[in-house]
């Protein structure tokens, strides 16, 4: 074959390829021809792609206490302090240990509402907390924090932000999945060189893509669900022989 035709199949086959072959994990993304030198080169990329849980759960609880008596303060934060302990001690019963639960300051907030000609007709003295619960049981979170919520009926003022789900262990499944990327993509310039009659040669040069992680089934959003989607991307150049 000579070598004009030789690289107009690899660019035809390489454009079948791309297509053809993404659904196994790898897929050929272009090929080249340096005419002046002679030298065919076949750009694969190989895909390696995990499903794997969150170790890690955030999760804010916010608290507050109003009152528009000035002489009540010493009253009003002795209230918030009163429904802290509450949370605390919920949080407990449902599993959660000591060292899970963080305890923010209690801060103040002062309101006054004035009328059209500024005078002073009502104020609200305002009492703000916060608890964090990082932990690793995450299975435990979502029931747990519907069981917080019926603390509203005691008549707390709760405010229970979701949960954001974290998976911290990429390192431990990163060697994997990269030797799983570079594997499919010399897969891919195997099948594209075989396809043509020729041959892979070495390697000419190698990039990594960032590793990605996603809420399952997600294209966007990393945080909402337990469950991840972990994606990494090697894009391989193999020189191409007759």
């Amino acid at each position: 074959m000579e070598k004009s035709g030789f690289s107009f199949a690899l660019v035809l086959l390489g454009a079948f390829l791309a297509v053809g072959l993404i659904g196994g994990g790898y897929f050929v993304g272009q090929t080249m021809y340096n005419a002046k030198v002679g030298i065919n080169i076949a750009e694969a990329k190989g895909l390696a792609e995990r499903r794997v849980k969150s170790d890690r759960a955030d999760w804010q609880i916010r608290y507050s206490v109003s009152s528009s008596d000035a002489t009540d303060r010493a009253a009003l934060y002795k209230h918030a302090e009163g429904d802290q302990n509450k949370i605390v001690a919920a949080l407990q019963a449902l599993g959660f240990e000591a060292g899970e639960i963080q305890i923010g300051a209690i801060d103040y907030t002062y309101q006054e509402f004035r009328d059209e000609n500024q005078n002073l007709v009502d104020q609200k003295y305002i009492l703000n907390g916060v608890i964090d619960v990082e932990t690793d049981k995450v299975d435990q979170v979502s029931g747990a924090r519907a069981k917080i919520n019926a603390l509203i009926a005691e008549g707390l003022n709760i405010e229970n932000q979701p949960p954001r789900y974290r998976f911290t262990k990429l390192n431990d499944i990163k060697p994997e999945m990269l030797r799983e990327a570079t594997q499919n993509a010399s897969v891919a310039a195997n099948e594209f060189a075989a396809s043509v009659g020729a041959k892979v040669g070495k390697i000419r040069d190698a990039r990594q893509g960032a590793f990605g992680i996603t809420d399952a089934g997600e294209e966007y959003g990393d945080t909402r669900k337990i469950e991840k989607d972990v994606r990494v991307v090697t894009t391989i150049s193999f020189y191409i022989t007759d």
